[in-house]
């Protein structure tokens, strides 16, 4: 089993902090009294276009992109993005609650004629209520895992080419068709903590995608959904979201997080608290419990650190070190049984080359990914980083607000 390297995409917006553009003042909402945040750049099409290239070139074999209020429609961004990008896919997350399921299993089927077959899914069930009335969806919590139980149900039956019958509490469909199903067929990432989510894995995704929790923590989590799919009579694979603070010495890697903590003011922690207390996810509230609300004692796990959670949602812890020390946790990861590895970093153009020209090499070294195309092929180096990004940062930016 091969480590799978993949980066983010960040359509909501992207800079030197972990505080982003909607910043918690009030969600977002009105945005004239969102206080003005230092090194913000906007998700325009020729930055998010930049951190796609990099990707690729680094060797990242997928980027992951958001859904939700503060992010740009996935699936646009993303078809966009395949006319400037050769072999990089896409993991595109949707919420299967607001589009009809036959429709969704046909625009895969289109995404993957255009993208020349470069779409996987990310199935975001939701567990924020205030959010998804927004889409118009009124549904509680576990009514929700339900409903996305039977849309994946109904995608892979109209995927198979033939008209197809379907009768459930959420949808009910007669003679479903995608006349020219995908090929291949997109691989289904999906991820919940509850005992909602799990038998919906179970019985239906291909990959299984916890947030950076402790290891022990993580192999509980996949012992629980290995015995519900064994179950189910099928395999399900297993992946991690992470972010990353990779450097050539630890001590610059843990200067860089403690600069990101300094960044974060009492008030705009506790306003962060405040709000990501209130999510329904039992996945949201494992990623409060981490830290508590508090900076003391941010390094949960050898190099695992929470402090991305004090103020963000998701996934909200980083691996922090020296590249040979984020391989090990890696490394430690995959072998309880984690495949696939979905990372991000602050600003995610900067980190793509710490983490491509640092910790990439390490891996392969140990014999942890496939043999494929070589990154950075044809690219002049100096001192083992390409020309264009000295020092393994490169000096692109857009222009932020």
């Amino acid at each position: 089993m091969s480590v799978h390297l993949h980066w983010f995409l960040p359509t909501g917006g992207d800079g030197r902090t972990l505080v982003d553009r909607h910043a918690y003042t009030d969600g977002g909402i009105r945005r004239d009294r969102i206080t003005p945040v230092s090194g913000v750049r906007a998700p325009d099409i020729e930055y998010l276009a930049q951190i796609a290239k990099a990707a690729e070139q680094l060797g990242f074999e997928a980027v992951l992109t958001p859904t939700g209020t503060w992010c740009e429609d996935a699936w646009l961004t993303t078809v966009a993005l395949t006319q400037v990008t050769e072999r990089l896919k896409f993991l595109v997350a949707f919420r299967p609650g607001v589009i009809s399921p036959v429709l969704a299993a046909q625009m895969a089927a289109t995404y993957q004629r255009i993208s020349r077959g470069r779409l996987l899914l990310n199935v975001v069930t939701g567990g924020d209520s205030t959010e998804q009335k927004r889409f118009g969806d009124h549904l509680d919590h576990d009514r929700r895992y339900a409903r996305t139980d039977e849309f994946l149900q109904v995608v892979r039956g109209v995927w198979g080419g033939a008209p197809f019958d379907f009768k459930g509490e959420h949808y009910q469909v007669q003679g479903g068709l995608t006349a020219l199903p995908p090929d291949p067929l997109p691989q289904i990432f999906f991820g919940g903590s509850s005992a909602a989510a799990g038998p919906v894995a179970a019985r239906n995704v291909d990959v299984y995608l916890t947030w950076g929790e402790p290891p022990e923590e993580v192999k509980q989590k996949i012992d629980w959904i290995r015995g519900l799919a064994e179950k189910e009579g099928r395999t399900v694979r297993f992946g991690i979201r992470l972010h990353t603070i990779s450097r050539d010495s630890s001590q610059e890697a843990w200067a860089t997080a403690d600069r990101l903590l300094d960044d974060l003011d009492p008030a705009t922690v506790a306003a962060a608290q405040q709000a990501l207390g209130k999510s329904e996810s039992v996945g949201q509230q494992r990623m409060l419990a981490l830290h508590g609300g508090s900076r003391d004692k941010l390094e949960i796990s050898p190099n695992l650190w929470a402090g991305v959670g004090l103020v963000r949602g998701g996934a909200g812890t980083a691996l922090v070190g020296s590249h040979a020390e984020v391989a090990d946790r890696i490394e430690e990861y995959h072998s309880l049984g984690i495949e696939h590895f979905v990372l991000s970093g602050y600003p995610h153009l900067e980190e793509a080359y710490w983490f491509g020209e640092g910790v990439r090499p390490e891996l392969a070294a140990r014999g942890l990914l496939d043999a494929g195309p070589a990154p950075l092929d044809g690219v002049p180096a100096a001192n083992g980083r390409p020309a264009s990004a000295p020092g393994g940062a490169p000096l692109l930016i857009a222009g932020g607000r």
